[in-house]
């Protein structure tokens, strides 16, 4: 059996929207979305909430779930091309992310003005994760959480893998008020099928949208943002949502 307190008790999946390279005009962010998870709670309701939502759909549960595709109605999603089935679905997803018991963390790395900060601009992931790490690290001794935690990449290649954990290691070395982070990164492929990283990559875009026009009507922004980590107060920015510069 495993030791009592060996491994903590939530679980954390990571997904990206945007790129760190060239800033693009249409979408000139870079966007990390932290879903964090009790282990239990995600085993019991989110993994058998998604699967329903896949059988409805599709009669089969090894689809993937991508933001992208679905947005732009391609494969396995051209069936949204249909305007019944495609509000049909939409609802049923908005419905399963509303459901979905996490809390969230994300950054937005504001890519023209990180280059006009910095005369050797950071590598907006790696800046990206920081904040996010740090975040949840303050939100895991808010609930007293002890133990190993397990941070769930998308694989992006051996290179970008071996260069994020690299930087994943230091962060956690430096730690937070000199105490280092308990925390072990995992890379695994899109087609693994984890619950978890689809939920991260459906919330990352509206995430960005929101941030690049907030006075636009966002139905994804405003269920997710009551999934974000917040003060006391209720306060979001700064304490789930970070934004930088």
């Amino acid at each position: 059996m495993t030791a009592p307190g060996l491994f903590s008790s939530l679980i954390v999946y990571v997904d990206e929207s945007g790129d760190h390279g060239p800033v693009s005009p249409e979408f000139p962010l870079f966007v990390l979305a932290f879903c964090i998870f009790d282990k239990q709670a995600y085993a019991d309701t989110v993994t058998s909430n998604m699967h329903r939502l896949k059988f409805k759909h599709f009669g089969h549960d090894a689809v993937v779930m991508h933001e992208r595709e679905i947005r732009k109605s391609q494969r396995p999603f051209e069936f949204l091309r249909v305007a019944a089935r495609r509000d049909e679905f939409l609802a049923d997803l908005n419905d399963l992310v509303e459901a979905s018991p996490f809390s969230l963390v994300a950054t937005v790395i504001q890519k023209e003005r990180l280059r006009e900060r910095h005369t050797e601009p950071p590598n907006p992931y790696h800046l990206a994760m920081r904040f996010g790490l740090e975040r949840i690290e303050m939100h895991r001794r808010g609930l007293n959480d002890c133990g190993k935690l397990h941070v769930v990449f998308e694989s992006r290649g051996k290179k970008e893998d071996d260069e994020l954990e690299l930087e994943f290691r230091r962060v956690c070395d430096v730690g937070l008020n000199g105490v280092p982070l308990d925390m072990e990164p995992l890379f695994v492929q899109k087609q693994a099928n984890h619950c978890g990283l689809q939920l991260a990559d459906l919330v990352a875009r509206p995430i960005g949208v929101h941030v690049l026009r907030p006075a636009q009507s966002n139905r994804a922004y405003d269920i997710i943002e009551r999934k974000f980590r917040q003060s006391p107060g209720g306060v979001i920015d700064g304490w789930g949502l970070k934004c930088y510069p």
